[in-house]
């Protein structure tokens, strides 16, 4: 197993650390979920990320092979954009998500899930051969923190000469953060106001980075947040979990990503197979739901029931420290995707009462 530059950090605030797409990665700290869940939705906590993927495209043909591994349109981005995207196999169903950073002359930078970085490289390269293109992986150069609250503004603000302020959702700068050359983004997985900084360098830079930001943001509440609580903010918030609500067996327009779905821009991988499901009509869909219960979570795999019969399956599911109740993710067939409408969960030889909400769930 690897260590992200901020393993020493990690330990120091005693984390429980578990093997996560081939690093040791913090799951929670001492204070516990949900505590660490409250203090990104009200103040602002750090989550290292270094895990994820990145893969640059360089050269003339960067933008047509972007176009033709992804489902979303790249050529409506300009320098200084973020696009969430996805990558499909020929049948239409999901290879990753992913978000895509037009860096202007120097091509595109693709963030991939870290639990798929190999997967993903593997299958972008056997596709790369068709065009002129540099196709690089820098995920091991790369660090990557995102500062996530109410309060990551006021905290990052202080450290940089780049107006942090003036950055739209999806957009991103490139400047200096404490004299190291960065990329900071606004995109996030909480659905807080959020920043992502991409930067190089060892462990001494990383550390120096790290006790800078909390140095800024004590005033704040700031703390270290891991993977627990990153799986409860995302949650409340609707965003799908590759692995869990999207994977090879889903697709982009059963799991609610119709919208990031350009079929109208050009061939693509998988567009045929996902015009031909558009034609005849969709026979499922991921929905949100609450669940009306205590002391309960809708583990991936339950059955969703209805009407006293199986409609569908939990994929992600937990108890929301927001709403105090149990919360979840699923598909169900077509004709019960509506929110309001009524659905059980079937656990340990029981069903407990839930309902479809539209998300987010908050």
């Amino acid at each position: 197993m690897k260590n992200t530059r901020f393993h020493k950090q990690h330990t120091e605030h005693n984390a429980k650390m578990v093997d996560f797409a081939g690093y040791k990665m913090p799951i929670q700290y001492p204070t516990g979920i949900i505590a660490e869940h409250n203090i990104v939705r009200n103040g602002v906590g750090v989550f290292d990320v270094s895990h994820m993927g990145e893969f640059k495209v360089e050269g003339p043909d960067a933008l047509d092979f972007v176009q033709y591994v992804s489902v979303n349109d790249a050529s409506k981005l300009v320098r200084g954009d973020a696009q969430y995207s996805a990558m499909l196999y020929e049948n239409g169903t999901i290879v990753d998500d992913m978000i895509v950073y037009n860096m202007g002359p120097d091509g595109y930078l693709m963030v991939v899930n870290g639990a798929n970085v190999q997967k993903n490289w593997d299958w972008l390269s056997t596709h790369a051969k068709d065009f002129d293109i540099r196709f690089t992986d820098i995920t091991e150069e790369t660090n990557l923190l995102a500062i996530q609250g109410p309060k990551s503004l006021e905290t990052l603000a202080p450290l940089t000469e780049i107006n942090m302020s003036v950055i739209p959702f999806y957009k991103f700068k490139e400047g200096q953060f404490l004299g190291e050359p960065m990329l900071i983004s606004r995109t996030g997985y909480t659905g807080e106001l959020g920043f992502e900084i991409y930067f190089r360098g060892g462990e001494e830079v990383a550390t120096r980075v790290w006790d800078a930001i909390f140095k800024s943001g004590e005033q704040y509440g700031i703390a270290p947040i891991g993977l627990g609580a990153r799986d409860t903010l995302r949650l409340e918030k609707g965003f799908a979990l590759y692995g869990n609500d999207i994977d090879n067996t889903t697709t982009p327009l059963e799991a609610g990503l119709g919208w990031i779905t350009k079929l109208g821009k050009g061939d693509f991988i998988g567009r045929a197979a996902l015009q031909k499901q558009k034609e005849e009509g969709f026979t499922r869909r991921l929905v949100g739901f609450v669940v009306d219960a205590d002391r309960f979570i809708a583990r991936q795999g339950y059955d969703i029931m209805a009407d006293g019969r199986k409609i569908g399956h939990v994929t992600s599911g937990n108890l929301s420290p927001s709403l105090g109740k149990p919360i979840g993710m699923g598909y169900v067939e077509w004709e019960k995707r509506q929110p309001g409408t009524k659905i059980e969960i079937a656990a340990r030889g029981k069903t407990f009462p839930a309902e479809v909400k539209k998300m987010p769930l908050i």
